[in-house]
């Protein structure tokens, strides 16, 4: 007679996609150390990992060496399921979609009742991530989102009698995604939500234990998305005396259809309503103003002028602005009114930094929620494009952003 092990009912599987293909392959390196931490105390975890790396132990030292890729679970504080390889390239959008329906293998197998990813990288806002040096590559944000889509497919096909499980949550441990466009991008791929800062993080960044503010809040989103917000922000890494947090600001955002939806309705009014003010000149000088009084992204000493997150505004505390613009028309006043009720209807949770010591002591007060590309000069719409484009995507095109973009830049 053969005895059947029934799996560990878990609460949440997370699955990290960690890109060490570059630069940050030892920063980062930390956010797995804390996974097997935080599994050892909250069995009601399981990660299953991804990482590609170069670095691997030698007399107890951490050295730098060929790059490879492991595969692993992390689960009771123990990995299981090992696998090491060649290199995968990360920046290929197949790869990530493949990732992503195993740790739906994964989260069927342990009972999982939600499944997030963590995309561990560069980012670089509406502009894409994960950068693979090896491949010279770099993901564009609808890549991504298509890819965790293309992987909730893959697994819905090898496993039907699972088809209704997809992708709750991804959390970016990445610089500049709480953008309202990969937030759409995500909710057209059917994410719920999206965890992620709207300025430049500081490495490693989001500490995987995350998930057990997800474990431990899984059928109540506002107490989850304070907990995993009051992670990150009190989050503190250490070296040569030095203490800093990872984030400037950080957000959870509830992608919910309808929500995503009237974002977009609201702000294709708004950007229609700037269109038609075309050849008035004290409004456009008006609404120029507004925008420049909202500083965007990439804050920190040593950002270049060329960086095309600096039109990466913060899409609240913009829409406010113009709405409170006596000089504007009323009607305008009231799109920009709609925009920021709506997107500020996107936020589950969020917290900024008064004076965020790593850049230089600078206040996000004003950074609550995601940030909108809205540029006030032609410097700035996409400076960094095709390799990097914050315009190619179907929130630009669907609130008819390029008609806004011609009137104010």
């Amino acid at each position: 007679m053969e005895s059947v092990r029934q799996p560990a009912m878990r609460t949440v599987e997370f699955g990290i996609y960690r890109d060490g293909d570059n630069n940050l392959d030892a920063s980062q390196g930390a956010t797995l150390a804390q996974a097997l931490h935080a599994s050892a105390k909250d069995s009601r975890i399981e990660y299953t990992v991804q990482d590609t790396t170069a670095l691997r132990r030698s007399r107890g030292d951490l050295v730098e060496g060929k790059l490879r890729t492991d595969s692993f679970t992390i689960a009771d504080g123990t990995l299981g399921h090992a696998q090491a390889g060649k290199p995968h390239n990360m920046a290929d959008p197949k790869n990530l979609a493949h990732f992503v329906a195993q740790v739906l293998d994964n989260a069927q197998a342990s009972g999982a009742k939600q499944t997030w990813i963590e995309l561990t990288d560069h980012g670089a806002g509406d502009g894409g991530g994960l950068e693979a040096d090896s491949t010279k590559g770099i993901m564009r944000m609808p890549e991504m989102a298509a890819a965790i889509a293309e992987g909730v497919k893959i697994h819905s096909q090898e496993h039907p009698e699972d088809a209704g499980r997809g992708i709750d949550g991804v959390v970016a441990n990445q610089c500049l995604m709480s953008s309202l466009g990969f937030a759409d991008a995500l909710s057209h791929a059917g994410v719920r939500y999206l965890a992620a800062s709207p300025e430049t993080m500081v490495s490693p960044g989001v500490p995987s234990n995350v998930a057990d503010a997800i474990a431990k809040n899984p059928n109540d989103p506002q107490a989850m998305g304070k907990a995993l917000v009051n992670d990150v922000m009190h989050q503190r890494y250490g070296m040569d005396g030095q203490t800093w947090g990872p984030a400037a600001a950080f957000d959870v955002l509830d992608l919910d259809r309808a929500k995503m939806q009237s974002v977009e309705s609201s702000v294709k009014e708004l950007n229609d309503a700037i269109a038609s003010e075309k050849g008035n000149a004290g409004a456009v000088a008006a609404l120029r103003e507004d925008a420049r009084s909202v500083p965007g992204m990439v804050r920190f000493h040593g950002a270049t002028p060329d960086m095309p997150w600096h039109a990466d505004r913060p899409a609240i505390e913009l829409y406010g602005t113009i709405a409170s613009d006596g000089r504007l028309d009323a009607r305008l006043r009231k799109d920009a009114a709609g925009a920021q009720s709506a997107v500020e209807n996107l936020v589950v949770a969020h917290k900024e930094s008064h004076s965020f010591g790593p850049f230089d002591g600078d206040s996000y007060v004003d950074a609550a929620g995601p940030t909108t590309h809205f540029p006030v000069n032609p410097a700035q719409i996409d400076p960094w494009a095709p390799k990097v484009s914050e315009t190619k995507n179907r929130f630009f095109a669907e609130t008819d952003a390029a008609a806004a973009e011609r009137v104010i830049a």
